[in-house]
């Protein structure tokens, strides 16, 4: 295929405007592919914003024998902090240990332990959890990050939190992501680069016409336009399946295992900003971590989801079960009335026949169909963590299908605001200060951790916060608001306050109402003088 033969027809046209499918894009447009991606709801607006917000190699699922994922995983986090350092950062994790501690009955590493030492009824010996950190902290290498330790947690902030039958605990690293944030920045990325964009736009049909994918498009206005690609990439997350079988009518044998994550947002519950991670007598395992200075997020439960359809939300089963784990750790008992905020995701996970959902694969796994034709490439599972090694895998699919497709190069290359030093960010926010000393510290912060070296360009010539127009609340301007919609694809408050930050923490629903009704007036503005 040549893709420079007829400049109305895209190469590749991406289904699916979260981690995967922006991050497909930005690679893909990179390499010198024509790119158009679609996503019928807001970027980022299921699976993608509501992880548990970590760039981790995912060290239980070295028990699964996971090797080569969690290897991916490890040298994966490093590479991505140097791209990213305003939205990601290290963060430490204690593990506290006790003789309870259990694996899941159906990992392979329990099944070989309940052979050869069957007295331990399935518990996990300290012995196995210090191996298993010793093969995080040395599969991936590690350059910026610190290794395991061990700790007394007698004395110490800590243990402080802690009940006092723990006395000793592991800690180990990982790193923090924004992950909606992550999403937003690879889209600008591949939009800069030539791609192009559409949020709020559904794909209708798909339908091969004369060795073409002709695909149609119908934005949230209902006006319906048709696009003609050479291939389709699937990046649906949750509705991949559904996109195989409705949206193009192909039959296929592959298919989704659906499993909700949910999370829980308390009131801050200890003073040190160092998280936790728990290991339950059921096997499964959640983290405590500290979450946008004033709270505490607390996750994940794995359950089956039946309906792609059905928004997936924090049940009361699952709010008690998180809240009941902690508890059995921490000092002073978490209950409903320390519960902020909910939320929950949906995640695709490929259907490899586990008999739970804890079990089932984390892996991605990419499958190229040209069996009707025109080639298409389903993207199924997958984690933020390795979004970019998957964008790389699937680009090595697409590739021999395409003349001159460029090589690989987003390894550490910079996204939106990210063009500093991992160890940059007291400087940056230095500067920041000193170019606008109206700024409070917690707004500098925010703004540095959201924007990096973009808060420049953001807050331009202001030099009061008065020039920076109607506040909302939070320290939420109408600058920033503005730079939102014409550089984030933002389209309603909820983009705002939820997905582009996390304000909705703090703002009152008053404030809210005030900031959707500044939207609508501005988007209506924007269609007058389009009009004229």
């Amino acid at each position: 295929m040549n893709s420079h033969e007829n400049q109305n027809i895209v190469d590749l046209f991406v289904i699916g405007g979260g981690i995967n499918g922006c991050g497909i894009a930005r690679d893909a447009v990179g390499r010198g592919l024509s790119v158009e991606l679609a996503e019928m709801n807001d970027l980022a607006s299921a699976t993608s914003s509501a992880s548990t917000k970590l760039f981790h190699g995912g060290l239980r699922y070295l028990e699964y024998w996971e090797i080569r994922l969690v290897r991916e995983a490890l040298i994966e986090r490093e590479t991505l902090l140097r791209a990213m350092p305003h939205i990601s950062w290290p963060m430490r994790f204690v593990l506290p240990y006790h003789k309870d501690m259990r694996f899941e009955s159906d990992t392979p590493t329990s099944k070989v332990l309940n052979i050869l030492m069957p007295w331990m009824k399935g518990r996990r010996p300290a012995w196995l959890i210090r191996f298993g950190l010793f093969m995080y902290d040395n599969l991936g290498g590690r350059k910026f990050l610190y290794g395991t330790t061990s700790l007394d947690l007698k004395g110490t902030p800590e243990g402080a939190p802690l009940q006092d039958r723990f006395e000793k605990a592991f800690e180990y690293s990982d790193c923090w992501i924004e992950d909606s944030r992550l999403v937003v920045l690879n889209a600008r990325d591949a939009q800069a680069r030539g791609a192009r964009i559409n949020v709020r736009t559904k794909v209708i049909s798909a339908a091969q016409v004369d060795g073409m994918w002709q695909v149609t498009l119908e934005a949230q206005g209902g006006e319906r336009r048709i696009v003609t690609a050479r291939m389709i990439v699937n990046a649906g997350g949750p509705w991949v399946e559904d996109v195989i079988r409705n949206t193009m009518r192909i039959n296929s044998t592959e298919g989704v295992r659906l499993v909700r994550g949910s999370h829980i947002v308390t009131r801050k519950l200890y003073d040190h900003n160092k998280c936790y991670f728990f290991q339950g007598e059921d096997g499964r395992i959640i983290f405590t971590i500290p979450y946008e200075t004033d709270f505490t997020l607390i996750g994940t439960t794995d359950a089956e989801h039946v309906d792609v359809h059905e928004k997936p939300v924090c049940t009361p089963e699952e709010q008690d079960y998180l809240l009941e784990f902690a508890s059995k750790y921490l000092k002073k008992t978490v209950t409903l009335k320390d519960i902020i905020f909910t939320y929950s995701g949906v995640r695709p996970l490929y259907n490899d026949g586990a008999n739970s959902a804890t079990a089932a694969t984390r892996d991605y796994v990419l499958k190229l169909d040209q069996s009707a034709g025109a080639p298409i490439l389903n993207i199924f599972g997958g984690k933020i963590t390795t979004y970019r090694k998957l964008a790389e895998s699937a680009l090595e699919k697409i590739a021999p299908l395409f003349e001159n497709t460029g090589p690989r190069w987003t390894a550490g290359v910079a996204l939106p605001g990210g063009d500093f030093p991992v160890d940059g960010v007291d400087l940056l926010k230095a500067e920041l200060k000193a170019k606008y000393p109206f700024l409070t510290d917690r707004w500098l912060d925010r703004l540095i951790k959201a924007y990096g070296s973009e808060a420049f360009d953001l807050l331009g010539d202001a030099k009061t916060a008065r020039d920076l127009g109607q506040v909302f609340g939070s320290n939420l301007t109408e600058c920033e608001v503005d730079w939102l919609v014409k550089h984030e694809f933002a389209n309603t408050a909820e983009d705002i306050i939820w997905r582009r930050s996390k304000l909705g923490l703090r703002m009152t629903s008053k404030e809210i109402d005030a900031l959707d009704s500044w939207m609508v007036d501005a988007a209506a503005n924007l269609s007058e003088q389009h009009a004229v």
